[in-house]
């Protein structure tokens, strides 16, 4: 008899939670969407999910059909934040969170940046400027 460890099946959760979020996100045409795996950098996640709608109501959009596909799938959102502004809604799903942005407060938060620190090649012109 095999047994599953817990990793294996959290992973495994993590990864259908994954599959509806991507289905949810191209279903309503999200823009730049980008996945980062957070894992061994903190506990709250292991992935992160970014991507960018046209308008306030098209971020709210996506947000609500990130919530329905999930839902579809067994998995209740621990919370959504920002529906009422629009600009930046946060789906917590647990293990993925999901954050919808409007492009101009997505660059100015740069949650891309933030997460990926260190996790990048050397830059090219940084190594040929220095």
């Amino acid at each position: 008899m095999s047994q599953t460890s817990p990793r294996s099946t959290k992973s495994a959760t993590t990864a259908v939670v994954r599959k509806h979020v991507i289905d949810a996100l191209d279903e309503l045409k999200a823009k730049d969407i980008r996945e980062i795996d957070v894992r061994g950098k903190t506990s709250i996640a292991d992935l992160l999910v970014i991507a960018s709608g046209t308008s306030a109501r098209h971020v709210k959009s996506i947000a609500d059909e990130v919530v329905k596909f999930a839902k579809k799938a067994g998995v209740m959102p621990l919370g959504v934040e920002g529906e009422q502004e629009a600009e930046w809604v946060l789906v917590d799903l647990g293990d993925v969170i999901v954050h919808v942005m409007l492009p101009r407060i997505r660059e100015f938060y740069g949650l891309e940046r933030l997460w990926t620190v260190g996790d990048r090649e050397i830059d090219a012109e940084a190594v040929n400027a220095g």
